[in-house]
């Protein structure tokens, strides 16, 4: 009897769950993209100095 509830309590919950609505993803991609733009010259010098070090590393490897 407890088995058959708690069953049926987890297939509820499984089947009344929306999942992302459309403006919450739009919202979720504004934020990104304000955010990008606000570190857009932070975010290039990082990736700039990871590649500048992947770079030399793979340099001494092959040399």
């Amino acid at each position: 009897m407890l088995i058959k509830k708690l069953n049926s309590c987890i297939r509820d919950f499984f089947q009344k769950e929306d999942g992302l609505g459309t403006v919450e993803l739009i919202l979720i991609i504004v934020v990104l993209i304000s955010l990008v733009i606000i570190f857009k010259e932070q975010l290039t010098t990082l990736v700039n100095n990871v590649f500048s070090a992947i770079m030399r590393s793979s340099a001494t490897i092959y040399s």
